[in-house]
């Protein structure tokens, strides 16, 4: 799926979609709960938690982006996922998907999603750690030999700047820093945590403070709001 993102990105995107909202739907029914789905662009994971019997509602601060397939999604907000206009412990589930590694400020952004759930609810969250592969987007795998140079890289090679310029709109994000931040909050506790992309059996990979960081690709979290 992931070389059709470009040529395809409906059929991508949706397979996406639809694989994450089958992760959560391991942890929790999806029926009728709350969705708060931040950085939700132009609403492929909300419209893959309505076909489970979900509410789902997209936050986007880019209104572009939001309406990147002709006209916004049903029940999109047009929002910051720092400062969400949802009241304190609404929602049931709060969903960020590749949104992470966006922001200059995680934390923010993490305290913020646990903010608008319910005590019990669960909070969805994947991102793509820098030392990863593709850590360096449209610049991978060369992001590994520095920032810079995969920029000057890609400028020489495509004749044009990449789309994402390294601390500004792509910053460096990093799977044991996440995953200490989320155990040293008191009201969360982490349900499931594993490289999202691979087999369940690849959970291991967490335990290896130094291998996780280049071969996760991709870390997901799901923890659950416990006050």
């Amino acid at each position: 799926m992931f070389r059709k993102e470009q040529t395809d990105p409906d059929q991508f995107y949706s397979a996406i979609a639809a694989d994450a909202v089958g992760q959560l739907a391991r942890h929790t029914e999806l029926a009728g709960r709350i969705v708060v789905d931040v950085g939700g662009g132009p609403g492929y994971f909300s419209a893959a938690f309505r076909a489970a019997g979900a509410h789902s509602y997209p936050f986007e601060p880019d209104y572009e982006e939001m309406a990147r397939r002709g006209e916004p999604p049903p029940g999109a907000v047009l929002a910051d996922g720092y400062w969400l206009p949802v009241a304190d412990a609404s929602a049931d589930i709060c969903f960020s998907s590749n949104v992470l590694e966006h922001v200059p400020d995680p934390a923010g952004l993490i305290a913020e999603m646990i903010r608008v759930i319910r005590p019990g609810g669960l909070i969805y969250l994947s991102f793509t750690n820098w030392y990863s592969p593709w850590g360096g987007h449209e610049m991978s795998p060369w992001h590994l030999l520095g920032a810079n140079f995969a920029a000057r890289r890609y400028l020489r090679k495509y004749g044009r700047p990449p789309k994402h310029t390294v601390g500004e709109n792509l910053y460096r994000v990093h799977v044991g820093p996440t995953l200490r931040l989320i155990r040293a909050r008191a009201d969360v506790e982490i349900v499931d945590q594993l490289p999202r992309y691979y087999p369940s059996w690849c959970r291991f990979i967490l335990r290896l403070p130094w291998l996780r960081e280049l071969v996760t690709w991709n870390l997901l979290v799901i923890a659950r709001r416990t006050t």
